[in-house]
């Protein structure tokens, strides 16, 4: 068995798991029930008694709550205690809509740093690591969620946030880095710095990598380990469930475990609300069992993924999920075909001279979609003739348009200049297309 940060409750006899989550799950129900008008209400709707929830499987009963919910509720709305009570307030982007405002007690806070540091050891992380942490600061979860949670393992912490990539670089080299925390996009980023930079890769002392934050592919894996020669492992949080700390992958790289004591998950069909077998994809629901301030019932994630039910080699029982592979709401339908931007990735990773750094560009010319693929090349192929940037523009428009059915422009723009938000991620899509003029009736298509 490998090294838990908390073994006890980590290795813990699945019946006696699942004993925990009924009592928690009952505290949880009690609490909203009392204290939250939005549950108190859809409650009484159904005829639900929080008292006499005897069953976890009877979770299926409860009603699901979605972003619009926490969005209708702004800012405080479906917080479970005074405001007097709450130490941290933090917010979820609010690119398409009001942000949702997420609130912690004293409490919650420890739980947190705890939970995190479960993902940090699962991933090989301990006391005597280095850990710089290239993630926003600030109202996003991800830069001071590791931050504490590195600090519960006991290891010392960089706080670099994100940007400034050659600064990036020095600390790296200066303060000998072995855990590098970041959003799989900028490590590849990173990755081409050092090569600018002629920077010998294998001086540096990395050991590991948490990448999370977007989606990625395990080809994206494979070249990150190869780039940085370290060990990169994937891990999930969700500002409104509590940020990094819900689920990671230990060293075995098979499927993020789930700290099952804290939040309970179901997988279910995005269309119907209905629950899907153990190994089919469908949306990741979660129902927090211990948070205070900011409890939530049924959240519906909106990330596509699935559980995995085998025993993992690591000797922790809680069960695992596998990556996320997208999520319900980021298909775009581009003159009638689906089309997911992770797709776009897998094919990138395939090309020779581009990076998985990319931006799809939507708009509209008279009735038809048009779209843009822009794409960071590698380092390497700034510096070559004209003739090959050609070549390889037209080659990715050939290999988009024969795997995605959609005939896309393509344009290589400068490494690092895609623009990132503050948590590091790569805005992976601008649509456009609603810019059309009022009026003009295929504006309210796709």
């Amino acid at each position: 068995m490998r090294e838990c940060f908390e073994p006890a409750l980590e290795t813990m006899a699945r019946r006696d798991l699942a004993q925990l989550q009924l009592e928690r799950l009952q505290a949880t129900l009690f609490r909203v029930a009392k204290n939250v008008p939005l549950y108190r209400n859809r409650f009484a709707e159904r005829n639900i008694d929080p008292e006499v929830f005897a069953d976890l499987a009877d979770v299926r009963r409860l009603p699901f709550t979605t972003k619009a919910d926490l969005r209708e509720a702004y800012p405080y709305g479906l917080f479970a205690v005074p405001l007097r009570e709450v130490v941290r307030l933090h917010a979820s982007s609010g690119t398409t809509g009001k942000p949702v405002v997420a609130g912690y007690t004293r409490n919650d806070v420890k739980t947190w740093a705890r939970l995190v540091g479960r993902v940090l050891v699962a991933a090989g992380a301990g006391r005597d690591d280095v850990v710089q942490i290239a993630l926003g600061y600030g109202l996003f979860t991800g830069g001071i969620g590791f931050h504490y949670g590195a600090e519960a393992v006991g290891a010392a912490v960089i706080p670099a946030s994100s940007g400034g990539t050659r600064r990036q670089v020095a600390i790296m080299q200066d303060y000998r880095t072995t855990v590098f925390v970041a959003t799989p996009s900028y490590a590849l980023h990173l990755a081409e710095t050092l090569d600018a930079m002629d920077v010998n890769v294998n001086a540096l002392s990395l050991r590991f990598g948490l990448f999370g934050a977007e989606t990625w592919t395990e080809g994206m894996r494979a070249a990150i380990e190869d780039r940085l020669k370290l060990t990169a492992t994937d891990n999930y949080g969700i500002s409104e469930i509590m940020g990094p700390g819900v689920a990671g992958e230990c060293q075995a790289k098979a499927g993020m475990h789930v700290s099952e004591d804290h939040f309970l998950i179901e997988i279910v069909d995005p269309t119907t609300g209905e629950p899907v077998p153990d190994g089919e994809d469908g949306e990741l629901v979660i129902t927090t069992l211990t948070k205070e301030a900011f409890p939530m019932i049924r959240f519906r994630t909106g990330d596509i993924t699935h559980i995995i039910p085998e025993p993992c080699a690591c000797g922790r029982t809680m069960r695992r999920i596998g990556r996320i592979v997208g999520r319900t709401d980021d298909m775009l339908i581009i003159r009638g075909v689906n089309v997911f931007p992770s797709r776009v990735e897998s094919l990138l990773l395939e090309v020779e001279g581009t990076t998985p750094n990319y931006r799809i560009v939507l708009s509209r010319s008279g009735s038809l979609d048009e779209a843009l693929l822009e794409v960071e090349p590698s380092e390497a192929l700034m510096f070559d003739r004209v003739a090959e940037h050609q070549a390889l523009v037209e080659k990715l428009k050939r290999r988009l348009h024969s795997e995605l059915g959609v005939a896309f422009a393509v344009r290589l723009v400068e490494p690092g200049s895609l623009a990132r938000g503050e948590e590091g991620k790569t805005i992976r899509v601008v649509d456009k297309r609603n810019d059309a003029p009022a009026g003009d009736e295929d504006s309210m298509k796709a």
